[in-house]
């Protein structure tokens, strides 16, 4: 049987809500860790953790954590780690070099030296090493998911429980003794996650071998997202809406798709592979006094365990009584609430032209504030770009492709022009060059919309996303345009963009999640 109460060791960071959330849909209580006699006292400790190696070892420091861990895990009690609650288990990190880790595991934390696109973010499977209560009812088939650029090596294979392999092969867990822990996160890892979450937690089961040992190689999936634009309302009610060419209304009033907490859920049992609230409601005063954008975080978080974005007033904010609120406030709010990652729009055009302007870092961006803290996998830029097209590659300083689309007079080249406000204004700034400016300052991802395919339901623009995931090695999200299931898979074909979003059609139903899915599987794409 399970325990009762569960301790969690919260320092402060990062998304703890669904991990609580995850265990207590097991009917367990979770306590959380005070003080040192809270964690020397627990009967089993459970430790989340993202961001920067460095940020959660000072943070364990401050806090008086450190020493009663150690002598907590040194005792060889039940604990489970997740993401830098694993790595910190090891001597040291190239994410903090002098930073010393708990050094309760030989080794170092490393960052993936790949040509694959780093942050390794997305749905990967496990290959056994050895058996584990922790592996129960597994098989072997199943993917968990994965959001990080540094991996765990340690000195001797003996303490690897699975390993994954991006490029090559990593330890995605390890175990020693009753120490368990996890580079995945099984929070986010809907049903499978809930169930290596109760195999941790059962005090007397014994390994059931169902996972066979030195299984194949596993395989990244390609994510399908679904995304929620979220806004009041004329009667104030926060709605569910879709734009065409980003125009929410119809017949003069706001186009309503559906509540979003329960929109939300439905698309969890659908299968998504991720959900993104964008919040496009013009902001009362500021954002940690929009409540009802939190509840929604909130309530999701309850029983939707994969991973939750959410975009809109991620900047620095003064409010009405003259208190300034950093970006990183706004941010810790939403991660608190529930966010796993947080998109920036407009204010990420403004940051590039300042930092194209000068060359200079300043460290008070909001793209370098919130990666600096909670890793650059947290931090999602949402750029909107529109064709311009020009008659040769000199006609424009931007970075400018031929294009089977001519123009309306015949032109053969185009760039990709950034807009802000919601696609009403234009800037001299091309997508190429902002996406590799966003990385430059730290983003983890960039989700690439198109206003010329918004609500068109003719496919994504392949040519725009071909521009900028070649230009770039994070991560990159397909939005805008997809209309039908054949749509998926071409972006997933003719480009190497790790996801996919849409919205309207989702919300009407004209295309279902798992319909997308099977065509995907259908036509050799590995999904979740």
């Amino acid at each position: 049987m399970a325990p009762k109460a569960v301790t969690l060791l919260d320092y402060g960071a990062g998304n703890v809500r669904s991990v609580v959330n995850a265990i207590g849909k097991l009917g367990c209580t979770v306590h959380m860790a005070q003080n040192a006699d809270d964690i020397l006292n627990a009967d089993k400790l459970v430790c989340p953790g993202v961001g920067d190696f460095g940020h959660m070892m000072t943070a364990l420091n401050d806090k008086g954590y450190t020493a009663p861990l150690k002598a907590y895990l040194r005792q060889d009690r039940p604990y489970l780690g997740i993401c830098l609650g694993l790595q910190v288990l090891f001597d040291s990190s190239e994410e903090a070099p002098g930073v010393p880790g708990l050094g309760i595991i030989p080794g170092t934390v490393k960052r993936f030296s790949t040509e694959l696109s780093v942050p390794h973010i997305g749905w990967n499977g496990l290959r056994a090493r050895q058996s584990s209560r922790l592996l129960n009812d597994l098989t072997g088939q199943e993917k968990f998911y994965f959001v990080h650029s540094f991996h765990v090596v340690p000195d001797s294979d003996s303490v690897v429980l699975t390993f994954t392999d991006y490029a090559y092969a990593f330890a995605s867990s390890v175990q020693v003794g009753n120490i368990v822990a996890t580079q995945f996160h099984p929070e986010k890892s809907g049903q499978l996650g809930l169930q290596l979450f109760r195999n941790f937690l059962e005090t007397d089961a014994q390994p059931n071998n169902t996972m066979p040992l030195h299984g194949p190689a596993t395989q990244l999936a390609k994510r399908v997202i679904a995304c929620l634009d979220v806004r009041s309302n004329d009667a104030g009610d926060l709605v569910v809406t879709k734009g065409d060419q980003y125009d929410v209304r119809e017949g003069g009033e706001v186009r309503n798709l559906g509540k979003p907490v329960e929109l939300a859920g439905r698309y969890y049992q659908e299968g998504a592979d991720e959900v993104t609230f964008l919040n496009i409601t013009g902001f009362r005063d500021f954002p940690l006094e929009d409540m009802p954008m939190i509840e929604v975080l909130k309530q999701t978080s309850e029983n939707v365990f994969v991973p939750l974005t959410i975009g809109g007033g991620i900047r620095a904010f003064t409010d009405k009584d003259g208190h300034t609120y950093s970006a990183l406030d706004v941010a810790h709010e939403y991660f608190r609430s529930g966010a796993d990652k947080i998109s920036i729009g407009s204010d990420a055009v403004t940051i590039v032209e300042d930092y194209l302007r000068t060359g200079i870092k300043t460290g008070t961006s909001s793209i370098e504030q919130i990666s600096r803290k909670y890793g650059n996998q947290a931090v999602v830029i949402s750029v909107d770009p529109r064709r311009v097209y020009v008659t040769s590659p000199e006609a424009a300083p931007h970075h400018v492709i031929e294009t089977a689309e001519p123009g309306p007079n015949g032109e053969r080249y185009c760039w990709y022009q950034c807009t802000v406000k919601g696609g009403r204004e234009g800037r001299d700034l091309d997508a190429v060059t902002f996406a590799r400016a966003c990385e430059d300052l730290g983003a983890g991802e960039i989700l690439l919309n198109c206003i010329d395919r918004d609500g068109t339901n003719s496919g994504f623009d392949i040519e725009l996303i071909r521009a900028v995931s070649d230009a770039v090695t994070i991560p990159v999200i397909a939005s805008s345009g997809a209309g039908t299931v054949e749509h998926f898979t071409e972006v997933f074909e003719k480009t190497d963009v790790e996801a996919a979003l849409a919205a309207g059609i989702f919300h009407r139903q004209e295309v279902p999640i798992h319909a997308v899915k099977a065509h995907l599987k259908d036509a050799g794409v590995e999904i979740r």
